[in-house]
């Protein structure tokens, strides 16, 4: 019984591990790159520029609803939830 559960932590720890490498700013453009053009549009183009701008956009909003998420979940292990209205709010 701990075996299968000891394997499971183990691979998951591992998972989360190899989730946290970093790309250069080189790597990324590189990748992003490669994303639109697989998407069929050509380097030099307005197309492949907006590509790139969209891309872009989209990892920075996720990046700020990920900050977002991280501060919610700081404020509530800090004081519970944020309401101002306590009495809304038992314990």
């Amino acid at each position: 019984m701990r075996i299968p559960i000891l394997i499971t932590v183990m691979a998951t720890i591992v998972a989360g591990l190899s989730a946290c490498q970093t790309m250069t700013p080189e790597e990324r453009r590189a990748a992003d790159e490669q994303r639109c053009m697989s998407y069929g549009f050509r380097r030099g183009t307005d197309g492949f520029a907006t590509c790139l701008q969209r891309i872009d956009l989209d990892r920075r909003a996720e990046s700020r609803a990920q900050s977002a998420e991280m501060m919610n979940r700081m404020a509530w292990d800090l004081n519970g939830p944020y309401y101002r209205d306590r009495w809304r709010y038992r314990y």
